[in-house]
């Protein structure tokens, strides 16, 4: 079965325990949410399980695979993050069209739709995008690349009500069109609760609560008045 595993992963930070003994397992087919407060140690482990950092202790496969150093693996899947990796002068249209030589099934034409639908500017250079747009140029980035796997860390800060509404309606159609497994990394719970299937909650780098949404759904309660 494909999936995502992660085995007793720890990453330390001087004094800071980023992560403590976290094992995931992230099956295909469902829109996860990675909830927790900033801090939680959501984007350590995101950039572990993209072998972008390595763990102190623990392992990361991808459909069997290790992830460390391991290009078959990691072509499965894409982290949206708020790095940019291309080079600042470069142009938005040619950030695009380049996505190919890395990601074979990246879709053109439908970055450059979505870049219409959000009022992204093509011919910008992308240092030059606003907090906002550049948001929202990596966005389409994942929307478009097509991978097995697909993982957002924060992915609505600096966008708009609009903007954000046109993201999560996206995100869903493209779930629903080219089933994938979706990580939502957020602390914005209210924005994703109806989204997700799978809630995975961390605290202080451990994990508080992992389950179907529905089951911890069942499980809390609303006073008001």
């Amino acid at each position: 079965m494909m999936s995502i595993e992660c085995r007793e992963i720890s990453k330390r930070f001087g004094r800071t325990q980023a992560l403590n003994k976290v094992s995931l397992t992230l099956e295909s087919g469902h829109i996860y949410g990675l909830l927790g407060n900033n801090g939680a140690g959501k984007s350590t482990l995101l950039s572990i399980l993209t072998d972008r950092q390595l763990p102190d202790h623990g392992s990361v496969t991808i459909d069997g695979q290790p992830v460390r150093n391991n290009d078959r693996a990691l072509e499965k899947v894409f982290l949206v993050g708020e790095q940019n990796f291309f080079p600042d002068d470069m142009k938005v249209r040619r950030a695009f069209q380049i996505m190919n030589y890395f990601y074979p099934h990246f879709d053109l034409d439908y970055a450059l739709n979505l870049s219409q639908q959000f009022g992204l500017a093509l011919k910008k250079k992308i240092v030059n995008l606003s907090t906002g747009y550049a948001s929202i140029f990596r966005l389409v980035l994942g929307l478009s690349v097509n991978t097995p796997y697909l993982f957002f860390d924060e992915p609505v800060l600096g966008l708009d009500a609009q903007h954000r509404d046109l993201f999560y309606r996206l995100l869903v159609e493209k779930f629903i069109d080219t089933p994938c497994t979706v990580l939502l990394s957020t602390h914005l719970i209210a924005e994703v609760e109806n989204l997700i299937d799978h809630t995975i909650i961390l605290r202080e780098g451990k994990v508080l609560q992992n389950a179907p949404t529905e089951d911890l759904m069942a499980g809390t309660s609303t006073l008001s008045g």
